[in-house]
């Protein structure tokens, strides 16, 4: 054990000497944090979608309307309550208006009567603070078309129906994207140094000394996944302490996933690197794969906004289940395959990078 230990450490001293490895494992995701937090997280142009449900189209429905129509910063769309709430669930709107059936009468406007408030239901995501400036602006409408109906106080009341949990800004979605990246990057890059050590017979010359050459293995997947561990700290503390990412899940959780998906990923470079002869040619599969799965995986922007014809190629990609895991995980946003799902697919590129890699794999 003490051997394994030394050969462990000697590992990281070698790895921590090349300025290049300690760049791209360590500094580049941080500061691919830092360029992407200071651009999505700033002031930007505040629009609402508001869905609205007319259930009669009375002369109060269409005052209120009119009164809608003019405030710039709303989109109107109207329709059924069940398909305004499946596009509010679906983020599509900000909050969805019910404008009821409402029986004017005498009474009604009447200031000395007892009878209550008319409820007008809308139903919003609670978390966001912009959508309760909507819920505030709202009202605030509601007031002004009072007031050119008659002379009462109150009549019309909000009644405010949270139906999601979560807020998501773009600097929200991208920390758990980053995250997976560089854990992509840790995977696939770090497996050229074993083609660096086989190039240069390296493996061969301990394959003479009693330590078996499993070791050497093992010592390069233990320091990825102290790596990952260290590239997970740094992304979390700058996106929860500059950026102000709150984190849903715990760090049980978060390094769960973590070291699922550097195992992963490791897996699968050493899978490529074991057609590679040369460091080069490890370098340019890689490269080959690795960019493909960025920008197709939808950890940098939702798959909605992908062509219809990549969504197969985007299902078979790892990166798009480990950013879906990791992005529930730590802000908290449903899944979008299922967790069940997300599991399934990695370990199945799991163990069939392992298979291949076994079968394949060559010492020198």
């Amino acid at each position: 054990m003490k051997i394994f230990f030394n050969l462990v450490m000697a590992t990281l001293k070698d790895m921590i000497r090349d300025k290049m490895t300690v760049f791209w494992f360590i500094l580049f995701p941080v500061l691919f944090m830092f360029l992407f937090g200071m651009i999505f997280s700033g002031p930007q142009n505040v629009n609402f979608d508001l869905g609205v449900v007319v259930e009669e189209p009375d002369f109060f429905a269409q005052s209120f309307l009119a009164n809608l129509e003019q405030v710039e910063m709303l989109t109107l769309f109207q329709g059924s309550l069940e398909d305004e709430l499946d596009a509010l669930g679906q983020r599509k709107r900000n909050a969805v208006l019910v404008l009821p059936d409402i029986q004017f009468g005498p009474d009604l406007f009447n200031e000395d009567q007892s009878n209550e408030s008319v409820a007008i239901p809308v139903y919003y995501d609670a978390s966001s603070q912009a959508n309760k400036v909507l819920i505030f602006m709202l009202s605030e409408i509601f007031n002004h078309v009072e007031r050119g109906m008659q002379n009462r106080a109150r009549i019309f009341t909000l009644d405010a129906k949270p139906v999601q949990a979560e807020s998501l800004r773009d600097v929200d979605y991208l920390l758990p994207g980053i995250l997976a990246m560089a854990l992509m990057q840790l995977g696939l890059f770090g497996s050229l140094r074993l083609v660096y050590l086989r190039e240069r017979r390296i493996l061969r010359s301990l394959g003479a000394t009693p330590l078996p050459r499993t070791h050497i293995v093992l010592s390069e997947i233990i320091i990825r996944l102290l790596m990952a561990a260290i590239q997970t700290l740094l992304i979390i503390l700058i996106g929860h302490f500059v950026f102000d990412v709150q984190i849903m899940g715990s760090w049980w959780q978060v390094l769960g996933a973590v070291f699922f998906g550097a195992a992963v990923f490791v897996s699968i470079g050493y899978m490529l690197v074991t057609f590679a002869k040369t460091e080069e040619s490890g370098n340019g599969i890689i490269q080959v794969v690795q960019f493909p799965m960025m920008f197709l995986s939808g950890i940098f922007f939702p798959l909605e906004f992908l062509p219809a014809f990549l969504k197969p190629v985007v299902r078979a990609i790892p990166l798009t289940y480990l950013g879906d895991l990791l992005r529930s995980i730590i802000i908290g946003v449903p899944y979008a395959f299922g967790l069940t799902t997300d599991l399934l697919i990695l370990s199945g590129w799991l163990i069939v990078s392992l298979i291949m890699t076994i079968r394949f794999w060559r010492w020198d």
